[in-house]
């Protein structure tokens, strides 16, 4: 596995993965009707380039294959960290996690934030992030639980 930047390339493979991992990963915490509204068809890959290229997104490259990918916004803000359903549990996340908290020190940022899922809020727990809320977000009519969370960057600081 090589942790690299995203490449334009990438689009079409990352948005199949985040298409696939909600609706076979993120079943088993949400209902039928919450995963169509959260992700009803896969989403165009050249809207999603331009979000991609305009925050730091990185990629867990197996030999050509997208097998997780995590984009981190000027803000700190981690907007997305999605593995492969199949390599969840294999250490593909900490490492995506792991460098995008690199770049964040190196870009002096203090914490990192990210509005996470129900399946996804054991994983940023064992990262060291903590709830700060838990939101009710709507998605095509349909609410969906989600946590914000946060993660101090500096030894005597909170989030």
């Amino acid at each position: 596995m090589l942790i690299r930047p995203y490449r334009t390339d990438d689009a079409v493979q990352i948005v199949r993965l985040f298409h696939d991992t909600v609706h076979l990963v993120n079943r088993r915490d949400y209902a039928p009707a919450q995963i169509a509204a959260w992700a009803p068809r896969i989403p165009d890959p050249q809207a999603w380039d331009i979000r991609m290229r305009a925050n730091r997104t990185l990629v867990a490259d197996f030999d050509g294959e997208v097998g997780g990918f995590a984009e981190l916004t000027m803000r700190g803000h981690v907007e997305m960290l999605f593995c492969q359903a199949g390599r969840i549990g294999t250490g593909v996340g900490q490492a995506l996690h792991g460098a995008i908290e690199a770049a964040a020190r190196l870009a002096g940022m203090e914490c990192l934030t990210a509005h996470v899922s129900i399946t996804a809020r054991p994983f940023f727990e064992r990262q060291g992030f903590r709830v700060l809320k838990e939101r009710q977000v709507e998605r095509g009519g349909v609410v969906l639980v989600n946590y914000a969370m946060a993660k101090s960057l500096t030894p005597s600081a909170g989030p």
